[in-house]
């Protein structure tokens, strides 16, 4: 089986085109304002028409309110909604049964009770996405976590693994944990918000190289 490979953060057309390229299989667009790769709702739009067929288009959220989020999912029209927030998982099942898209939630993975945590949002989202901690914003934070944790637990929930993944540790990240999907940001970019083309590139061969192995 393939692994899945999320590019999160793009922010123009030129970056959609490489993602899709170089072989992702979603892509993400980043609403959380305070973040260097968020993007416009506008724009977030634009390039959800942008993504071709066959790459899901992730948004992501982070603590946005119910009414905010709404008006998110009617403009952009996206496959998935990453929520990156202390969104619980009440208020998650209540979103899921009201719209016909899929819903990940995702946590920055501090210790073993972490992952217990996760395990209660079993009905509230698709899938569980294992990131670092936060530090001053949450997500692309370019830092990892101990990926063995994971491999000690026993998960409810189909998982993907994002944090410090870039081209030259995600096969090794594959072989430690089996995940079905990985997610980057800040490991395929040259600043802060700004992607690069190669390192998109290197990090879809690097995936599809383990794949192969």
């Amino acid at each position: 089986m393939q692994t899945q490979i999320k590019i999160c953060g793009l922010k123009d057309e030129h970056t959609v085109d490489a993602a899709a390229k170089s072989g992702a299989t979603h892509i993400g667009l980043n609403l959380y304002e305070p973040s260097p790769r968020s993007v416009p709702l506008e724009q977030a739009a634009a390039l959800r028409m942008r993504a071709p067929a066959g790459v899901k288009v992730v948004l992501l959220l982070v603590n946005a309110e119910p009414g905010f989020t709404a008006k998110a999912i009617e403009v952009v029209k996206p496959d998935i909604v990453q929520f990156h927030g202390s969104e619980t998982h009440q208020y998650l099942r209540v979103l899921k049964s009201a719209v016909d898209i899929e819903i990940w939630k995702a946590f920055g993975v501090k210790d073993a009770a972490t992952l217990k945590n996760a395990d209660q949002y079993e009905g509230a989202a698709d899938l569980i996405l294992f990131d670092a901690p936060a530090q001053a914003l949450p997500g692309g934070t370019g830092t990892r976590f101990d990926w063995s944790l994971l491999n000690q637990h026993k998960h409810k929930l189909p998982w993907g693994l994002a944090g410090g993944l870039n081209p030259d540790n995600v096969g090794e990240a594959l072989r430690q944990t089996r995940a079905i999907l990985v997610d980057t940001s800040s490991g395929v970019e040259s600043a802060p918000g700004i992607k690069d083309m190669d390192k998109i590139a290197a990090f879809c061969q690097a995936v599809r190289n383990h794949d192969n192995s």
